[in-house]
């Protein structure tokens, strides 16, 4: 395994290598764009990596770390996630962006694999083919839950036809008729913060009307992160064994319908794995200065 060159001195302190990266997209400025930062054995306080994050300004910002050889599977790394309000245990696009940099730019080996760990100890395994990335993420079971009038008010939501919640991600899962109604919400966010002070996020989604896709969805986060996240891979870790059970198909085609959007392709592989495959486009390398 090879991260080098991952850090290196200056008379200011320490640099570390920094990338960003739009991810579940095959195009520059589409899609959701995530930092990446390569840490080799460098030790960051979880308050400086919140600070870094919050410095870069993207819904998430992914650490990146060597993990000790013969403890873990080769060409693995540690991984840590930070929204610039918090830590958030597992992130897609994050992930799928982390994976880009490893292969493009640190992958001495020639490797098609790699493993991520995070703070859940994870074993997240990520394998590229040709410029296609796919990620094995957990499976998570939703369960029936309800959601105030006010907050459905505030989404500007009239009808809702399933209300589920997944306690792993601690996000309400609102499922409604159209993807045509879904795509024109304009959430009030300062009323939705004041009517539900309990979730980390509200994910809302529509069966598609075309062949393209099999579902859309948007993510709305004020809670714990932005306002709206552009394209979630998280949240497909139980929004694929939910449309997959509602339509009876293991392999489903995703878009998210944000004003930057995304697509990925998602398969559930059995009642505890599900697999996300999309691409990614590196679209800034540089160098980040911290005091020693």
């Amino acid at each position: 395994m090879a991260l080098s060159p991952i850090l290196s001195s200056s008379s200011s302190g320490h640099i570390i290598p920094t990338y960003v990266v739009d991810s579940f997209t095959d195009k520059a400025f589409k899609g959701n764009p995530a930092g990446v930062c390569i840490l080799q054995n460098r030790k960051l306080s979880p308050e400086d990596m919140l600070l870094i994050a919050q410095e870069l300004g993207y819904s998430e910002t992914a650490f990146v770390s060597i993990l000790p050889e013969g403890e873990y599977a080769s060409n693995s790394y540690g991984i840590r996630y930070f929204s610039p309000k918090m830590e958030i245990p597992l992130c897609g696009h994050a992930t799928l962006a982390a994976a880009k940099v490893i292969f493009n730019f640190y992958n001495d080996s020639n490797t098609n694999e790699v493993h991520f760990y995070n703070i859940q100890n994870l074993d997240l395994i990520v394998t590229k083919e040709d410029d296609l990335i796919s990620m094995i993420f957990p499976s998570y079971p939703t369960v029936e839950a309800s959601v105030p009038d006010s907050t459905l008010e505030a989404l500007g939501i009239d009808k809702v036809i399933d209300t589920r919640y997944n306690k792993e991600t601690n996000i309400l899962l609102l499922v409604i008729e159209d993807t045509k109604s879904l795509s024109k919400l304009t959430p009030d966010f300062p009323n939705l913060i004041k009517s539900i002070d309990t979730v980390n996020g509200i994910l809302i989604t529509a069966p598609s009307q075309d062949q393209e896709y099999d579902f859309h969805s948007r993510y709305f986060w004020p809670w714990s992160g932005t306002h709206e996240d552009p394209v979630t891979g998280g949240t497909h870790t139980f929004l694929t064994p939910y449309w997959a059970k509602k339509l009876g198909k293991t392999k489903l085609k995703s878009f998210q319908s944000s004003n930057r959007s995304g697509w990925m392709d998602v398969e559930l592989v059995d009642n505890q794995l599900i697999k996300i495959s999309s691409k990614a486009r590196v679209i800034l390398k540089g160098e980040l200065y911290l005091d020693t």
